[in-house]
């Protein structure tokens, strides 16, 4: 049996070194599918089904503790001829895009982890939201990963340049790209940040064509794809999350799309960067640029320098992150205090906080 080179599928030298501090009778492997508590998983013998140990289970800090696409694992075989293989480790993430479970819960889902490269989709026609690119850029910047947003489906679309150009004034520091599945603009400039070893994602709402982009560069109709429906929107096709080895070299993963994207980390600092330089002129270090005097964000706003929708956008996500912060410092509290109440184990509530923080990744 030919066997399969983990480095065609994004090992690094990082992770190799890691797997050495692990058991001699467990083997790398990377998460391809993930259904649930139900695993794919790519090792040197091809794809295997996979499923966490129960002491795994037992010890997960969290939902964000359990294996995502794109993690190193591992697992306890090759294969799963005798029985899914056993996931008993997963490797530090150098990276991951985060976001909230929906509802009320504050659990954290890993959307996607490794990456290199995260594609910021949205499209050209009624999905086109700056003020929800702005939320996904926070959340980019946060990841590790180095952001690029791509502008879909330009043919349905009259004014593409206005509209770039209301993109970039809001993406310092990120390429922005337009593509059309029609004629294949934008294709070329993808493959680009795509290279061998690398492994990309591609992020964003229902039906703004990332099946559509990554057929392309598959180079075949690997995934399903949907029409518009009748308000201009495409269809949601995707339902997991599923790793891709390209045929030319380079991973990519595919996400379903978010109807919603609740912010649970994000970097304001980078995302609103234009905004954090002109707070730093203002009178007062702790100015909350409403009515205060010398406050030079108001300033800017009047003078025409920043936009106030902008501003808002930037005040909510900030106020967001906060509140998510707050409460998770509170129920984190409770449930290590209702862990260890029994034995009253204050001395092990703060060990189990400090390795909770110091699992979550480089």
């Amino acid at each position: 049996m030919e066997k399969t080179n983990l480095n065609n599928i994004g090992l690094t030298e990082r992770f190799e070194i890691e797997a050495t501090m692990y058991e001699d009778n467990l083997f790398l492997a990377r998460v391809s599918v993930q259904h649930k508590d139900k695993y794919k998983i790519i090792t040197e013998e091809g794809e295997a089904l996979a499923e966490v140990s129960g002491k795994f289970k037992h010890e997960a800090l969290g939902t964000e503790s359990f294996p995502a696409v794109g993690d190193w694992v591992m697992v306890d075989r090759l294969n799963d001829s005798n029985g899914n293989a056993i996931i008993h480790h997963v490797l530090r993430r150098k990276s991951a895009f985060e976001r909230k479970v929906a509802g009320n819960r504050r659990d954290i889902q890993i959307v996607a982890a490794n990456i290199d490269i995260v594609f910021i989709c949205m499209a050209l026609n009624n999905d086109f939201n700056i003020r929800r690119l702005e939320r996904y850029i926070s959340v980019a910047w946060d990841s590790m990963a180095t952001p690029v947003i791509v502008l879909t489906k330009a043919d349905l679309c009259d004014n593409v340049l206005e509209k770039q150009l209301e993109v970039e004034a809001v993406a310092f520091g990120i390429d922005v790209l337009v593509t059309s599945s029609i004629n294949g603009e934008g294709y070329e400039e993808i493959k680009n940040y795509i290279g061998n070893n690398k492994t990309v994602a591609f992020i964003g709402s229902s039906g703004i064509g990332k099946s559509t982009l990554i057929n392309k560069l598959m180079g075949e109709e690997i995934l399903l794809t949907n029409g518009l429906r009748n308000d201009d929107k495409g269809r949601h096709t995707t339902t997991h999350r599923e790793l891709l080895v390209l045929p030319n070299g380079g991973i990519v993963i595919d996400t379903p799309g978010m109807r919603e994207l609740q912010l649970i980390t994000g970097d304001v600092d980078k995302s609103f960067s234009d905004i954090d330089e002109i707070a730093a002129q203002c009178k007062f270090s702790d100015c909350k640029h409403e009515s205060e005097p010398g406050c030079a964000v108001r300033k800017a706003i009047e003078d025409g320098i920043i936009d106030i929708n902008r501003f808002e956008s930037y005040k909510k996500i900030q106020k967001e992150l906060k509140y998510s912060e707050l409460k998770g410092r509170k129920l984190e509290k409770e449930k290590i205090n209702n862990m260890f109440a029994s034995v009253g184990g204050i001395k092990n509530a703060r060990k189990f906080a400090k390795e909770k923080n110091k699992r979550r990744y480089n």
